[in-house]
């Protein structure tokens, strides 16, 4: 186990000094600054913490994160597994099974040394991978190391207004993306509209923004908003309860979609597809992210591992290799960084 302090950082804050875990959502709704992290699989750990200041990511020190060589990692879902599992999704789209299913596989490599700090992770990827959701959560006590880059809003809430940005439609440039791109958002809009109707004021789900063109660093996305007002006595169990996983990671419908995966896919998420931020319960604020360009560490076995997600949304309209291309493209970048193997600023001239 690590025996580096607790800490969190998101949105400029570095949060320190913890005062205790707890399962339980509820806990979210009581008082504190508050990060949060919960596995696709349903897992919550929410950490409250006594010290919060304003504190920008700091450079990267060198020396201070040591990360696996870029022909280390392993994938859950080797190509032909993968190309095979997209034909099989086709196929539960013809059967009428599901209209969308998220295909996903987590990619794995041993950590030199073992005494990693995702921390100075998070310091490469500000640098390398710049991301409006990016941060950190380290307790190693609790199981939980991750440094994230994530693009796409989860859920955000401003008092009793609650709002999801889902991504769907990956390219290189806009050109490539295609008009099956803009179908699958529009999918998983109305999933998210749905979701957030179910603990929302009736007539208060709105899409202020559908399929807004984003670009991110080496790719473009687009992005979608789904915005509500929270019900009298709707907090945050319900809110998991009615949105978690995201449906953006998951597909439409999203019971169908996630059978579908526990079909396909060899081994569990984690907190990849999960959400991953910070609640603050004084303010009634909060900004959690879809667990997407995430890393986190994963101590259970002999010997710690890196671990990291990458997927790809797959309709009727879609070509497994194609697919498969996508799912390398939204690691190559993010792995070159882990790797110490990226040099830029990351940033797009």
């Amino acid at each position: 186990m690590s025996d580096l302090a607790p800490l969190a950082r998101f949105d400029g804050l570095i949060a320190s000094g913890l005062q205790d875990v707890t399962h339980d959502p509820a806990a979210l709704d009581s008082s504190g600054f508050w990060a949060v992290s919960a596995d696709f699989e349903g897992r919550i750990v929410c950490a409250r913490f006594a010290d919060v200041r304003r504190e920008a990511v700091p450079p990267p020190v060198p020396g201070a994160w040591r990360g696996p060589a870029a022909g280390d990692w392993t994938s859950s879902l080797d190509r032909d597994a993968y190309t095979a599992g997209v034909r099989r999704i086709r196929e539960h789209i013809a059967a009428g099974d599901v209209y969308q299913a998220n295909l996903c596989r987590v990619l794995s490599a041993p950590l030199p040394g073992g005494g990693a700090d995702v921390d100075a992770l998070t310091s490469l990827l500000a640098r390398g991978n710049p991301a409006p959701y990016a941060g950190t959560i380290r307790l190693p006590g609790h199981g939980v190391e991750i440094a994230t880059a994530s693009p796409e809003l989860f859920l955000r809430r401003d008092g009793r207004t609650v709002e999801s940005g889902p991504i769907k439609g990956t390219g290189r440039t806009e050109d490539d993306l295609l008009e099956k791109d803009h179908a699958e958002n529009v999918m998983i809009v109305d999933l998210v509209r749905n979701d957030l109707g179910r603990v929302c004021a009736t007539g208060s789900v709105t899409v202020p923004d559908l399929c807004v063109v984003e670009k991110h660093p080496g790719l473009v996305h687009l992005v979608s908003t789904v915005r509500g007002w929270l019900a009298d006595g709707a907090g945050w169990p319900e809110l998991f309860a009615a949105a978690f996983p995201p449906g953006s990671v998951t597909g439409a419908p999203k019971s169908s979609a996630l059978r579908i995966i526990a079909e396909l896919e060899r081994g569990p998420r984690g907190p990849y597809c999960g959400a991953v931020g910070w609640v603050d319960a004084d303010r009634g604020a909060a900004s959690l992210a879809v667990g997407i360009r995430t890393f986190w560490i994963d101590r259970t076995g002999p010997a710690p591992l890196l671990r990291f997600g990458t997927g790809a949304g797959i309709t009727w309209g879609s070509d497994p290799e194609r697919e498969w291309d996508e799912t390398e493209l939204k690691a190559s970048r993010l792995l070159a960084v882990a790797s110490g193997m990226f040099e830029e600023t990351g940033r797009d001239a």
